[in-house]
């Protein structure tokens, strides 16, 4: 759905998807491509058919999303939204409700650097074919974004577009969704060691039975290496890259993470990696940093509670928001 390659890799994960043999339990692992990128689970259980079944069900969620939430699938919700709000209020499931008030909760946090209607300058780029608007182009689409023209009233349930042009993309925020509604998941079946991850997005439960989980930040210039490992329990984690959707032309990189005020790509990161309590805060939060850059998104990020950060600027230099530099906190370089 989202397109988005890994920007995650686990390290030492724990999770050997080989389940002990008979009908005993033990760590195992699936992996699937939905919402167009890896989706993996991994978890520990004592009962293989429990372990298996759980697997299942957060498999089962992830579709359902996909299915609700795609802008590519004419049948979504989110597809819905785009053909009709332009026209009159549509009518929102609950779910899609509350994701449309934490997008406008985070837009207003961040001064609009996240911003859910970026969509209508987003749409005119093609990054596989090497296509950017033009500045007529741009200048059109960018009239059509911001999320104060979403007219959003949460007691009715119903989304209107104000402004001619406009529609909104939740690849920005979605996963981390996901990933929070299949932990959820995993617990209500008693799950208490597990890691699910989509793309970019994972969020662990517990421990390693002992031992931290230990995810790994790649190198955005160099695929295949890391530039810090992180031990985490109980925690979320996302990353945005300008090396995920990209294209060169003119001696700059055009990649999807798109600020919302100018309708074109900032150029001093090359990632942001965000850990919070859930994975919705850490996709939004990623995406906010990276537009904002590194002293505004730094300063955001130091005023949270529960929430940090790992920077790669323009020149490859690593920075740490004062929580993980605090004494204490394991980083691994």
């Amino acid at each position: 759905m989202f397109g988005l390659s890994s920007q995650i890799v686990p390290a030492h994960a724990g999770a050997s998807g080989v389940p002990a043999p008979g009908s005993g339990g033990g760590w195992m692992k699936r992996e699937e491509a939905i919402m167009g990128t890896a989706i993996s689970v991994g978890l520990w259980s004592a009962d293989r058919r429990a372990g298996e079944s759980a697997i299942d069900a957060v498999m089962a969620e992830m579709h359902r999303i996909d299915h609700a939430m795609s802008p590519h699938k004419p049948e979504s919700e989110l597809s819905r939204i785009n053909r009709e709000a332009g026209f009159s209020a549509v009518p929102l499931t609950p779910e899609m409700t509350r994701l449309l008030l934490r997008a406008d909760q985070f837009s207003q946090l961040t001064q609009g650097a996240f911003d859910i209607t970026y969509a209508a300058v987003g749409r005119l780029y093609d990054y596989r074919a090497g296509i950017r608007p033009d500045a007529a182009q741009l200048a059109i689409a960018r009239a059509a974004v911001g999320y104060r023209y979403l007219q959003l009233d949460a007691n009715a349930q119903t989304v209107r577009f104000t402004r001619q042009g406009m529609c909104i993309d939740l690849g920005g925020f979605a996963k981390g969704h996901a990933v929070d509604n299949a932990t959820a998941l995993l617990r209500q079946r008693g799950i208490e060691h597990a890691i699910v991850s989509a793309g970019g997005d994972s969020r662990v439960i517990g421990d390693r039975r002992g031992r931290p989980w230990t995810i790994g930040i790649r190198d955005p210039r160099r695929a295949g290496e890391m530039v810090a490992v992180l031990p985490l329990q109980d925690a979320s984690i996302s990353t945005s890259g300008d090396y995920e959707r990209y294209f060169d032309a003119d001696g700059q990189r055009f990649h999807h993470l798109i600020d919302p005020a100018t309708g074109c790509s900032p150029s001093s990161l090359q990632s942001v990696s965000i850990l919070a309590d859930d994975g919705l805060t850490c996709e939004a939060l990623s995406k906010a940093v990276f537009i904002l850059g590194l002293e505004r998104g730094m300063r955001l990020i130091d005023a949270q509670t529960h929430v940090d950060a790992v920077v790669v600027d323009a020149q490859g230099a690593l920075h740490y928001s004062s929580g993980l530099m605090a004494p204490g906190v394991g980083v691994q370089h």
